[in-house]
């Protein structure tokens, strides 16, 4: 098993992300991602021809600076818990996604960081695992209390749609409407009124940039704590139970991804009335199965965690509860 490890580690060494021009690829991936972050800022609020408007750069700001803090936040966490356990990390890798008029384009795939050498024990692996998605699961509440603190008036949306409140709709239309959960549904309710406040319906939130990466923060922050393999819920998962009941709970929730998936193909595809699901989760489930794997690597160490830190994990289970999404994105024809 030592020797395992100890090959593991050189071989990190030598690759290209270990080199000397590490730092430069960061650099260039945080650019690149600001920018099409950016532009995908603009197509959200004023459509995908003016994306391509360099005038209208700084419409996409609020945006692209919000998504690339969240996402900082959120491998920072990570690495600075790697750091204090002294396990060696690189800096955050920014996944920019390719400029283009897709219909569902966040420009980023979000951002990563790599272990460069082996986490020792389960309280390393819980510590560096856990501190990712609290980090960002704080940042996306932030967001979106200032969003809905902060909302624009009703002008606001007519400039974007003139005809919003016209009952007749273009029937070639399309509607993306983005799924909600109990922590959004909650802030919503405790930070606006809606006698005075005009509030977005989850059709139109993409055109609030605060509310928007709110929602995208708690999204993908759920999908990361899904306790399967490597995922940051994996990691928690490993560290807070036994490897059998790990190994259960993966499981468990490889069967609800596939059934979540399913119903949404059921509703999508052939029309039924199914009120929960969507069909990216099967592509997800796919992706963990022969990608991620279901199941947690062993570590040297496998010591049980002490009460404070499983009463952390308890609460990252709790974020999991509250940010999840059962049927994230809903497109249809008017």
């Amino acid at each position: 098993m030592e020797e395992q490890y100890q090959l593991e580690e050189e071989k990190f060494k030598t690759s290209f992300l270990s080199g000397k021009y590490s730092y430069i690829i960061n650099i260039v991936l945080f650019i690149l991602t600001f920018f099409t972050t950016t532009i995908a800022g603009i197509a959200w609020i004023a459509g995908p021809v003016a994306a391509f408007n360099l005038n209208n750069f700084h419409l996409g700001l609020p945006y692209s600076l919000s998504i690339l803090f969240v996402l900082g936040v959120h491998e920072f966490g990570h690495y600075f818990a790697a750091k204090y356990h002294r396990v060696k990390a690189t800096l955050p890798y920014f996944i920019p996604f390719p400029v283009s008029d897709i219909f569902l384009n966040f420009g980023t795939l979000g951002a990563v960081i790599k272990t460069k050498s082996i986490i020792p024990d389960k309280k390393s692996m819980f510590d560096i695992g856990v501190a990712g998605p609290i980090a960002s699961f704080l940042a996306s509440v932030g967001l979106l209390i200032y969003g809905f603190t902060h909302l624009p008036g009703v002008e606001y949306i007519l400039q974007i749609h003139p005809d919003y409140f016209n009952p007749i709709k273009n029937p070639d239309a399309l509607e993306l409407e983005f799924g909600t959960n109990l922590i959004y549904l909650t802030l919503q309710q405790l930070f606006t009124n809606p006698a005075v406040d005009f509030v977005p319906p989850m059709t139109e939130i993409y055109h609030y940039p605060y509310l928007c990466v709110g929602w995208f923060g708690l999204f993908v922050t759920a999908m990361n704590l899904i306790p399967v393999g490597q995922l940051d819920g994996g990691h928690i998962s490993y560290s807070m139970f036994s490897s059998q009941t790990h190994r259960r709970i993966a499981d468990i929730s490889f069967i609800l991804l596939i059934v979540l998936g399913m119903s949404g193909f059921l509703s999508e595809y052939l029309h039924w009335d199914v009120p929960f699901g969507w069909t990216g989760w099967i592509f997800w489930a796919l992706i963990l199965k022969f990608f991620v794997k279901l199941y947690h690597p062993e570590v040297p160490d496998t010591t049980e965690l002490d009460p404070r830190r499983k009463l952390i994990g308890y609460f990252a289970i709790f974020i999991l509860a509250v940010s999840f999404i059962p049927a994230p994105f809903y497109i249809k024809l008017y």
